[in-house]
């Protein structure tokens, strides 16, 4: 009776023991971090844009995170823009690799808590001097290191912010994609729109050669008239080849863009919808807004921080390192005897390491670590100067863009109204056919700026709205992971079951 008295009391003691060593490992692992603690450093932005006097523009939010909608009333545009952000790869593979990060910073949270646990168990038998012993061990080993310096927590701020540079990396994609759809969309139908012009004055020409050809032939000019108009119109013939190589060239980009062959995106061929206008007013917000708005802004900043993070890591390998380590199990020569308090095993032990040979090295990486760190302050701050750059100059380009257009329109209906006079100044023998002809090529000439200019000043608009960062706010907060193709998601699933319960 004594003896069970005294095994349960050691029993207790074994436990309170181990107990207190790690609830003593817990409350070493609550000290302090070493390393500096990341603050987002200030930024240089002007109190407002250059051009904001200007009468279509305002300092105002853009009311409606689809800027592309606002801007052009497209709804061929709106719907390619949506096809594309299902089906673009390149959207795609930067939501896998939040999906990366976000694993990263679960094994980086793990690591803070006992790094090896496990059960363990073994049976044997051995034959000496003609007798056989058996042996049966069965056991639990657990080992912590403490984290004393704040090593495990600066990896976890680490993964944290790389997670959020990857979650800001996505976002630049997506507004990388809807810019790059919506440049490609205005491109195929400036140049379907330049190719209508090219037929339209082919025809004003092939009637001019008609003319000059019934001329010659009744004795009344030279084969001078019927040479140059046939060179003039050979000219604007060869012009409707080189517009069918770009339009299918971004006809093509667009397919890309959304994830499909080329051969199976024809439908935009069949629809006549012209060159869309643009909405003249434009919701800048203000230069501070950039912060927050532009995706590689958020970026470099964040992998400031996950940097920040890595100084202090490297800061922790100058201390020593502190864990604590133990066993409890059972070992016994029979399995009858496995279970009794007779066959109990237990260890506590406490480890301490310190690299102090190595310090010449550990330094090095710890001034390593700060100049990446200074590095990446001095491109944080360049990416947010050559973003408001990015604003100014496509703000400038498409005001000017849209008064050009004005303008060539104006010489574009002058240009017509001469080629309708001389034509009939012609016929009537009044003027030369050298007039006609150069009226001729001006209207082509006219028309064709028109056209490509009004393709040109809807392109800068997108430009105003990439260098803002608009575009990736239609995902509302939701991770980019859940954004993903559900196809995708099972496949994924059914290749490993890891995934149960966390891709839905």
């Amino acid at each position: 009776m004594p003896t069970k008295i005294q095994n349960q009391i050691s029993r207790k003691e074994n436990f309170c023991t181990i107990a207190l060593g790690f609830l003593f490992l817990f409350m070493l692992s609550s000290c302090s971090a070493v390393g500096p603690d990341y603050k987002q450093p200030p930024a240089t932005l002007g109190s407002d844009w250059l051009q904001i006097d200007a009468p279509t523009l305002t300092n105002e939010l853009p009311a409606d995170p689809k800027w592309w909608h606002a801007a052009f009333l497209d709804p061929d545009l709106d719907q390619l823009i949506e096809e594309a952000l299902q089906q673009n790869l390149t959207v795609r593979s930067a939501g896998l690799r939040v999906l990366q990060a976000q694993q990263q910073l679960a094994i980086a949270i793990g690591n803070q808590y006992p790094q090896q646990q496990q059960v363990t168990g073994s049976a044997s038998r051995q034959k000496e001097s003609g007798i056989t012993f058996n042996n049966y061990d069965l056991g639990f080993n657990v080992s912590w290191e403490i984290d004393f310096w704040g090593r495990f927590r600066r990896q976890i701020e680490s993964a944290s912010a790389e997670l959020d540079a990857s979650v800001a990396s996505y976002d630049g994609a997506v507004v990388a994609l809807i810019s790059q759809i919506a440049e490609n969309y205005i491109l195929f139908r400036s140049y379907a729109d330049r190719l209508k012009v090219a037929k339209y004055n082919i025809e004003l020409q092939v009637a001019s050669l008609n003319i000059a050809k019934a001329k010659f032939n009744a004795g009344e000019v030279s084969k001078l008239d019927v040479d140059q108009a046939e060179s003039l119109l050979n000219n604007t013939k060869a012009s409707v080849y080189s517009l069918e190589i770009s339009l299918q060239q971004a006809k093509n980009a667009l397919a890309v863009l959304l994830g499909t062959p080329p051969q199976g995106f024809n439908y935009l061929f069949k629809k006549q919808n012209g060159i869309p206008d643009v909405n003249p007013t434009i919701a800048l917000g203000i230069p501070q807004n950039l912060i927050r708005q532009r995706p590689d802004i958020r970026f470099s900043e964040r992998q400031l921080a996950a940097q920040s993070a890595r100084i202090g890591f490297a800061v922790s390998e100058l201390y020593p390192h502190f864990a604590i380590g133990g066993s409890i199990g059972t070992s016994a020569f029979n399995t009858n005897d496995l279970f009794k308090s007779d066959s109990q095993t237990w260890s506590l032990a406490g480890i301490f390491e310190w690299n102090i040979f190595n310090y010449g090295r550990l330094k090095s990486n710890v001034r390593l670590q700060d100049a990446l760190f200074q590095q990446l302050l001095v491109d944080y701050m360049d990416i947010i100067l050559q973003a408001q750059g990015d604003v100014e100059n496509s703000i400038i380009a498409y005001l000017k863009t849209h008064e050009q257009l004005a303008a060539y329109q104006l010489a574009a209906e002058a240009s017509q109204r001469a080629v309708n006079a001389s034509k009939i100044q012609y016929l009537q023998g009044e003027i030369p056919f050298n007039t006609l002809l150069t009226n001729l090529g001006s209207n082509v000439q006219q028309q064709d700026l028109v056209a490509a200019t009004k393709g040109n000043t809807a392109i800068n608009l997108v430009q105003v709205y990439r260098a803002l960062g608009g575009g990736w706010q239609i995902r509302q907060d939701r991770d980019p992971v859940d954004l993903l193709p559900p196809a995708i998601k099972k496949e994924m699933r059914e290749r490993t079951s890891a995934w149960q319960g966390i891709l839905k």
